[in-house]
C-alpha cells in the first residue's frame, strides 16, 4: 500500500460544499500529507466533475514524472437542503444523496503490474455558451429567498444535443471503422445532399464492454439506453447505483464501476465507458480499459 507521505498530487471536486479551509486542506490535515503535495479543489462544477478531475490528474502526471495522484470525488447536499415550496427546487431533495469515491492514478512504471485499469481517452463537452443550457440547471433563492438549485424542464433535451457533440469527437476514437463509414455516409448524405432522414447512432456496443452512465435519474438512464441502444444488462450498473444510493453526483460513476467489480463482470481487455452529465452544461467520458480480471469485493455493494 501507499503511505499519505507518497501522495503527489490531490484533487477534490464538490459541486456544493465549499468550506474555508477547503476539502483538499482538510484531507491534508486529517492524513498529515507532504507539505509540497499539488492540492486543487474543484468546486460548482456538477455531476460531471468526476470526470474533470480525472482528466486534471491525467495533465498532471503527463507533466509531472513518477508520481502518484489521487482524486476524491464527493457530494454534500446537507447544508444546501432546499426548504422551500417551488417544485422544480424540491427535485433535487428527492433525487441527490450525499455520497464520495476516491481514486489512485500513478505513471510510475513499476505500478503498471498492480494497476487495475489504463486510462486510454477523456473528452468534454460544455455548452455554456448557450443560455438555455447555462440555465438549465442554476443555484438560485426563490420567490421567498429560500436558496436551492432548479431543474428546468428542458434539461433532458439540453443533455441529448450535449450527448451528441460528445460521441461526435469520441467516435472516432473508439469506434471500429465500419461504424465510423456509416455514420460518415448517413452525415454526407443528410449534409450535403440534403437527404431527409435520421442521423445514424453508431452502436457503441461495438466499441465498449461496460457502460457507466452517470446515475442523474431514471429519465436520463432511459433515455441514454434507448438512444444507445443498450441492453438491460448494459444498464445495470447505473440502476443498481441509484436504487440503492441515489444520485450521488460526481462519484455515481465510480459506484458504478465498483458492482460490476463486484459482480464479477470486468475481465482483461474489457473496455468501459464512464459517461457524466453536469451544470453548466457539461456532458464528459473517460474511457477505461481493463489490465486485469477486476472481481473485488466491494463492502458499498456488500450489504447496499
Amino acid at each position: 500500500g501507499l503511505r499519505p507521505k507518497d501522495i503527489d498530487i490531490l484533487i477534490v471536486n464538490c459541486s456544493l460544499f465549499n468550506p474555508t479551509p477547503s476539502m483538499t486542506a482538510m484531507i491534508v490535515n486529517k492524513f498529515k500529507l507532504r507539505s509540497n503535495v499539488q492540492s486543487y479543489n474543484l468546486s460548482g462544477m456538477g455531476c460531471s466533475a468526476g470526470v474533470i478531475s480525472i482528466n486534471l490528474a491525467k495533465d498532471l502526471l503527463q507533466h509531472h514524472k513518477n508520481c502518484n495522484a489521487v482524486v476524491v470525488s464527493t457530494e454534500n447536499i446537507t447544508q444546501n437542503f432546499y426548504l422551500g415550496t417551488q417544485k422544480s427546487m424540491l427535485i433535487p431533495n428527492m433525487l441527490f444523496r450525499v455520497g464520495g469515491a476516491a481514486i489512485l492514478l500513478s505513471n510510475k512504471r513499476k505500478d503498471f503490474w498492480r494497476a487495475k485499469y489504463q486510462l486510454l481517452h477523456v473528452v468534454r463537452t460544455h455548452k455554456g455558451a448557450d443560455d438555455a443550457a447555462y440555465n438549465c440547471v442554476f443555484q438560485q433563492e426563490d420567490p421567498d429567498g429560500v436558496v436551492g438549485v432548479r431543474l428546468d424542464k428542458s434539461l433532458m433535451a439540453i443533455a441529448g444535443e450535449a450527448l451528441k457533440v460528445n460521441i461526435t469527437t469520441l467516435g472516432p476514437l473508439v469506434l471500429p471503422i465500419s461504424e465510423q463509414l456509416k455514420f460518415f455516409y448517413n452525415l454526407v448524405l443528410r449534409k450535403c445532399f440534403k437527404v431527409k432522414m435520421k442521423a445514424y447512432i453508431p452502436d457503441f456496443k461495438k466499441a465498449f464492454d461496460h457502460f457507466c452512465i452517470h446515475a442523474g435519474g431514471r429519465g436520463v438512464i432511459d433515455a441514454l439506453q434507448d438512444n444507445l441502444k443498450l441492453t438491460d444488462k448494459l444498464v445495470r450498473p447505473s440502476r443498481q447505483a441509484l436504487f440503492h444510493y441515489g444520485n450521488t453526483s460526481s462519484a455515481s460513476i465510480w459506484y458504478e464501476l465498483a458492482w460490476s467489480e463486484h459482480e464479477g463482470e470486468v475481465q482483461y481487455g474489457d473496455r468501459i465507458w464512464q459517461i457524466a452529465f453536469g451544470s453548466g452544461f457539461k456532458c464528459n467520458s473517460a474511457v477505461w480499459q481493463a489490465l486485469r480480471p477486476n472481481n473485488t469485493p466491494h463492502e458499498a455493494w456488500a450489504n447496499p
